[in-house]
């Protein structure tokens, strides 16, 4: 039967004696040194005890070329600088993000991480294979395969609803493509022991999809720590424009809802308000046009910038912005930068529904507007700019707070440990 079970947090036996050290392998397309918040994962698994290596891609992303130093034609293993073992396997690079391209860039994952995967870890066990499920969900039929071959427990951690947020962004509008590709989604989620998914909302979607036949438990994505610790400004290479700064962090897609943050900006007549748009993705080059046909003096548009840097580029704002289009899918998504946004102790614009809405105001750390109204979301810039900075603080701090009782990574690695434990005893007792 499908059943939905809470994570506790002791990794001790019902004895008391200390379990051994868990072997995981991890099968993520994109990893170090991409910037993905399952890099940050694999270090707390670690510091938590488990023995980790990474299945991976060529990295490529966000500019959608091999990176220097890399083939898209290589396979092989190398070591990360922390220590462990990273086994990368061809793919055809994103390139300038066609939609062709992208289908290519995925299954040749797929295919290669089916076939070659198994050959660079020919000679390793592993106890758990933890699938890092962003889009395409297609890599769980990797997790698949290795769970085959290595009699390994298979966890699947769902970041985005299939095929909802295929419809939702425009990818495919076929009726019949959709209900094919939630047959094939289907057809995945089954292969594994465990679904974890990021945000509540999800469960639901999914038993409709799996039925009874998989176990479900919530498991959000983890804030990073660097953004609770002090940051010097005279550090950072970006320098905020003077004012009241809000900074947008993060992938500029079709998701993101960008011409509600422009429409916003057109409103505002407050000449110390910004918006610094941090980040690139599919729709820069068509940001960087309106802005200039519109003469949208208080949009910058700063670029992508290393993770390292990102704790100082956040110090330095005034207020931080999160936007997300307005839909069933999107209402029951917590974007990842939320938990980073609440451990970097500055306000935050909220303009979305659903799940995400209901964490800052749960946390008392910014001001939720409504999906898409650009009208509430230029008036609550003015609202916030023109509050006492004791108030603006007490938001930050909250969200901190916040932050550290529901998204430091320590705790939920501990809990993403316990998961582990519970889809390895699972498979364990299908087998007796």
């Amino acid at each position: 039967m499908n059943f939905i079970y809470p994570a506790t947090e002791g990794l001790q036996t019902e004895s008391g004696a200390t379990e051994e050290r868990l072997r995981v392998l991890v099968i993520s397309q994109h990893f170090w040194p991409e910037s993905f918040r399952i890099n940050e994962v694999v270090e707390s698994l670690r510091h938590q005890g488990c023995d980790v290596e990474v299945l991976a891609g060529q990295p490529n992303y966000p500019q959608g070329k091999i990176f220097e130093g890399y083939s898209a034609f290589g396979f092989g293993t190398e070591t990360h600088p922390s220590g462990y073992l990273i086994h990368r396997v061809p793919v055809v690079p994103r390139g300038r993000g066609g939609g062709i391209r992208r289908i290519w860039n995925y299954l040749s994952f797929v295919i290669f991480g089916g076939l070659l995967g198994p050959y660079l870890t020919r000679t390793k066990r592993y106890d758990v294979i933890f699938v890092y499920a962003i889009s395409p969900i297609l890599q769980g039929l990797v997790g698949a395969v290795f769970r085959r071959i290595k009699g390994a427990a298979h966890v699947i951690w769902v970041q985005d609803l299939w095929p909802e947020s295929l419809e939702e962004t425009g990818f495919i509008k076929n009726r019949w493509m959709l209900a094919a590709v939630e047959r094939l989604t289907g057809f995945i989620y089954r292969r594994a022991d465990l679904l974890l998914v990021q945000s509540r909302g999800f469960i639901g979607k999914i038993q409709a999809i799996v039925g009874d036949d998989v176990p479900i438990a919530y498991h959000p994505n983890p804030g990073d720590n660097s953004f609770v610790e002090s940051a010097s400004h005279e550090s950072s290479s970006l320098k905020l424009p003077a004012g009241f700064n809000v900074v947008f962090a993060g992938n500029l897609g079709t998701a993101q809802a960008l011409e509600t943050v422009l429409d916003a900006a057109s409103h505002i007549q407050d000449p110390e308000i910004c918006i610094v748009l941090v980040g690139s993705g599919s729709r820069s080059d068509w940001l960087r046009t309106q802005i200039e046909q519109r003469r949208l003096s208080n949009v910058v548009l700063a670029g992508r910038f290393p993770a390292e840097m990102m704790p100082r580029i956040l110090a330095q704002s005034s207020a931080l912005l999160v936007t997300l289009k307005r839909s069933a899918a999107f209402g029951l998504t917590i974007p990842s930068k939320i938990p980073t946004y609440l451990a970097a102790g500055r306000p935050i614009l909220a303009c979305l529904d659903g799940e995400a809405a209901e964490i800052i105001r749960e946390s008392n750390a910014g001001i939720t507007i409504r999906a898409e109204d650009s009208f509430g979301l230029s008036e609550a810039m003015v609202r916030l700019k023109n509050m006492p900075e004791e108030a603006r603080e007490s938001m930050g701090e909250s969200g901190r707070e916040y932050f550290k009782s529901h998204f430091a990574p320590a705790p939920l690695a501990r809990q993403l440990i316990d998961h582990f434990r519970h889809a390895r005893s699972k498979l364990a007792r299908s087998r007796l």
